[in-house]
């Protein structure tokens, strides 16, 4: 048996798989953020112990046999959160959340620093882990001053598991002080922001060995004493493993609250200019790149919720086939857009409006919309060199096959669609486990789901989705200019 454990930002999941990695059990329990200003997201750190203990006592109550023959465990989490531990590897401070805005002027002193872009190949964003020790250190410097180790969230997991500080490349490379090309903390960047490597935890590989657990806890949960955990992933590398998304252009489409276009890469090709994510993936020698698009399904949800009807009748409404656009357009910066235009103040905006647009049209504008702005995310990994032949749906949107038909005549990609089952970032924590503790190939591990179906691009609207692909292009420069 292998353990997968992924700490999200609502919970924490315990995963259980076979050696032929069938699913037998899982435990979860909840988390809450912490939102003490405007702008900040904070959680305790003892509160993951916490829910990593109830995950687990849940999931021993029905599998405990099981349990006890884990041989390997693997950890995700989400990424770039600032866990600060003093010497005695006490925690300073609540962990600085993902989604935290208060680093931004920060945030934009480091981006504007050329070694940062150069080495990491990224923009330096406020949710970043480097700018918050950053805002740490102007505004709370005497919990700066005893930082002794910064922490990714599952490597204080790990912590607690193993009794030690490692890391690995996939989260390390979310923090802007890894040199992402050489997987590699950059003694220069670190020190910009008044810190060093011995602050640091080790590095090693997602598949690699990174401590043991510890007696205590195997013998209070009834497991074997010195079970190896994984370097293991943060969230979004971790799913791709989940999703056997791990060679040269295979690529997944997660159409969730916020859309990602995820591609794994052979070698490390950056394009910070257009908002792509370039980082390290959990398998050595591989990387990967991400466009993100911050409200997907949150965009249909916002119609849905002030047109008084869910979004499945919503999408019901359109029929079947795929529709020619009408002219109406929206623009999906609800909360603002990160690819590629990396801009927070923009906001979104329905164009083409006429007496006859009634509320099917704006419901296909909303899904058109989406598209387009996962062709933007297309067109962005383009220009860093990646070209991809087809993407595999994953997220709660990919149940509407209009949406999906929609995004794939807009990309000109035919979409997989997977058969049921759960391959988040859970399972590909289990399989990095997997792997660790067998030596795998880890390429014959991390195998994609069978394909359930495909979604083909409409061939007859190709020419109409790319003047409509067009007119939305042009509408960002436009609506730019009269927003404050």
């Amino acid at each position: 048996m292998y353990l997968g454990l992924d700490l999200g930002t609502s919970g924490v999941k315990a995963l259980l798989i076979d050696a032929k990695q069938s699913i037998v059990g899982s435990g979860h329990a909840s988390l809450d953020v912490s939102r003490p200003h405007p702008g900040w997201s904070e959680q305790n750190p003892a509160d993951w112990i916490g829910a990593c203990e109830a995950a687990i006592a849940e999931l021993r109550s029905a599998h405990a046999k099981e349990l006890a023959a884990v041989k390997g465990i693997g950890l995700s989490g989400h990424m770039h959160g600032a866990t600060l531990l003093d010497a005695a590897d006490q925690v300073l401070r609540p962990c600085i959340l993902w989604n935290d805005t208060r680093s931004h002027a920060e945030a934009a002193a480091l981006d504007a620093d050329p070694r940062f872009r150069k080495l990491t190949g990224n923009i330096v964003f406020p949710g970043f882990t480097a700018p918050k020790l950053a805002w740490v250190k102007n505004n709370e410097p005497a919990v700066f001053a005893k930082v002794a180790k910064v922490l990714l969230p599952k490597d204080f997991l790990r912590l607690w598991l193993a009794g030690e500080h490692i890391s690995e490349m996939s989260d390390s490379a979310g923090t802007s002080w890894l040199d992402v090309g050489k997987r590699a903390w950059s003694a220069e960047l670190l020190a910009a922001t008044s810190l060093d490597e011995r602050q640091m935890p080790s590095l090693v590989e997602g598949t690699a060995k990174a401590g043991t657990l510890r007696s205590e806890l195997a013998t209070k949960w009834g497991m074997q004493a010195g079970i190896p955990i994984a370097g293991g992933a943060g969230d979004n590398a971790a799913s791709a493993c989940g999703m056997g998304t791990v060679g040269a252009g295979q690529a997944f489409v997660s159409l969730g609250t916020s859309g990602v276009l995820f591609a794994a890469n052979a070698s490390y090709l950056p394009n910070p200019e257009s908002a792509v994510h370039t980082f390290c993936h959990a398998l050595p020698g591989t990387w990967h790149q991400m466009g993100v698009i911050l409200s997907a399904t949150d965009s249909l949800n916002w119609l849905s919720a002030i047109a008084g009807k869910g979004a499945g009748e919503l999408t019901a409404e359109l029929g079947d086939a795929l529709q020619a656009p009408t002219g109406v357009s929206f623009l999906p910066y609800l909360s603002g857009e990160r690819t590629p235009h990396n801009d927070s103040a923009i906001r979104g905006a329905f164009t083409g409006l006429a007496h006859e647009s009634g509320r099917a049209a704006l419901t296909q504008a909303v899904l058109e919309g989406v598209a387009f702005a996962f062709r933007d995310s297309l067109e962005a990994l383009a220009k860093a060199g990646t070209t991809l032949t087809r993407v595999t749906a994953i997220g709660g949107g990919s149940r509407s096959r209009y949406w999906l038909k929609a995004i794939a005549t807009a990309l000109g990609l035919p979409i997989d669609i997977p058969a049921e089952g759960d391959f988040g970032a859970a399972f590909g924590a289990a399989r990095l486990g997997l792997i660790a503790a067998t030596a795998a190939d880890p390429r014959a591990v991390c195998t994609a789901p069978a394909t359930d179906a495909t979604v083909e691009p409409v061939a007859a609207l190709g020419d109409a989705y790319a003047q409509a692909y067009q007119r939305y292009r042009q509408l960002y420069p436009a609506i730019r200019a009269v927003t404050a």
